[in-house]
């Protein structure tokens, strides 16, 4: 239940209230320098948030004008989420249940999704767009990008970017998600539609440009020329690659410089050497392997080859409908040879990497005041305790959550 009084307004413009979340039993801060080890552990600890940044931490006993108790609960940065697909109507809850029945997962089913969201009226989709984002603010996520892809015409792609432009600032064009039934046997056609008067409708509402690099959607060669006008038109680069199998797609986001290449399920030693030597985030969807049976990504390989990695839900209605981040932890530490600080830091400083981001996924001075108050002592709980709702209140931009312990 909400608070009100947690997310009373400024008593003046120049002088916002102030916050404190006390008697926090551990604080992971991810700043080395603020705490102990590469999370950044502060023990008996309190943070102060001053107008939605933090501005200071210390030891337990802060002063604000509003106050949260944690009680001696572990206290993290609020959850951000690189990856999800939160436009769209419908679900394909039978093709999950055929899948488990041993059925492949091909990614045709995108087209079924696609004539239910063309389908919907605008005020339906952003209700449900407010309902999926409500569930994930819940679940700790404070951050979260959302992509188009569902509507694969201009008039609908528009429309998804837009819907998606209300609720955060990290929106991302997929025009090129999958060819539409009436580009059948045309990609080149479509892709040309991708690359200009789609474009240029949704470049205005969008931050990123993505492209589904991968056998049975869009080849290397389309891609890059996805991402290379999407560079011309101002937009961050990101690329769905190495999901089905061994393909192109880490090699073309490492060449084009993109933000972030996401899957990643098949790697080779050379994927991972370029992705090491690169800017380019690997972020991994292991609630996507799960859904779909496919085998889980070998972070260990990634991680000691010393790239950056990232975990996100991919939330979406086809292959990965969760928006629970607590899940994909789990999931990374016992299927990818993940160690739970680092399931941590991928799904909070990862993830933001993953977004160019450097103000969110830590909770020392000057990032921004979002958080997660456990209902646990140690961030260990969210791997150590699967399935078990243990986040008791978020506090970020969608407001306080606080939920029944």
């Amino acid at each position: 239940m909400t608070d009100p009084t947690d997310v009373a307004p400024s008593t003046t413009p120049t002088e916002p209230r102030s916050l404190v979340i006390d008697n926090i039993g551990s604080l992971i801060t991810n700043d080395p320098e603020t705490g102990r080890g590469p999370l950044g552990i502060v023990e008996d600890a309190s943070v102060v948030i001053v107008g939605g940044v933090v501005e200071h931490v210390g030891p337990a006993g802060a002063v604000a004008d509003v106050c949260i108790d944690a009680d001696g609960a572990c206290v993290l940065p609020g959850f951000v989420d690189s990856h999800t697909h939160l436009v769209f109507a419908g679900d394909r809850a039978q093709e999950f249940t055929a899948r488990m029945a041993g059925q492949l997962y091909d990614g045709g089913g995108i087209r079924v999704t696609t004539e239910a969201t063309r389908g919907t009226p605008t005020h339906e989709l952003d209700r449900l767009v407010r309902q999926r984002l409500a569930e994930a603010h819940r679940a700790g996520t404070t951050t979260i990008e959302i992509k188009s892809g569902y509507g694969l015409n201009v008039v609908d792609e528009v429309r998804s970017v837009e819907i998606a432009q209300a609720h955060t600032t990290e929106t991302t064009y997929l025009g090129a998600h999958l060819l539409p039934a009436e580009f059948a046997g045309r990609p080149d056609d479509y892709i040309h539609l991708v690359c200009n008067e789609m474009l240029d409708a949704a470049a205005p509402h969008s931050k990123w440009i993505d492209a589904f690099c991968e056998v049975g959607a869009f080849d290397v060669d389309q891609s890059r020329a996805v991402l290379e006008a999407g560079r011309a038109a101002g937009l961050g680069l990101r690329l769905h690659g190495n999901q089905l199998g061994h393909g192109p797609g880490v090699q073309l986001a490492v060449e084009c410089g993109c933000a972030s290449v996401d899957h990643c399920t098949y790697l080779t030693d050379r994927d991972i050497e370029s992705l090491a030597g690169s800017d380019t985030v690997a972020t991994f969807l292991p609630a996507a392997d799960f859904s779909t049976r496919q085998p889980y990504a070998d972070a260990r390989r990634v991680i000691e080859a010393g790239a950056t990695v990232a975990l996100a839900s991919n939330c979406n209605p086809g292959s990965s409908y969760t928006t629970s981040i607590s899940f994909c932890i789990a999931l990374a530490v016992r299927e990818m040879n993940m160690t739970i600080d680092e399931a941590i830091q991928a799904v909070t400083i990862g993830g933001a990497a993953a977004l160019q981001r450097t103000d969110v996924g830590r909770l020392a001075p000057g990032s921004a005041g979002h958080a997660v108050i456990l209902d646990a002592p140690t961030h260990h709980h969210l791997a150590y305790r699967p399935g078990v709702p243990l986040i008791r209140r978020t506090i970020g931009p969608l407001g306080d959550v606080q939920l029944a312990c």
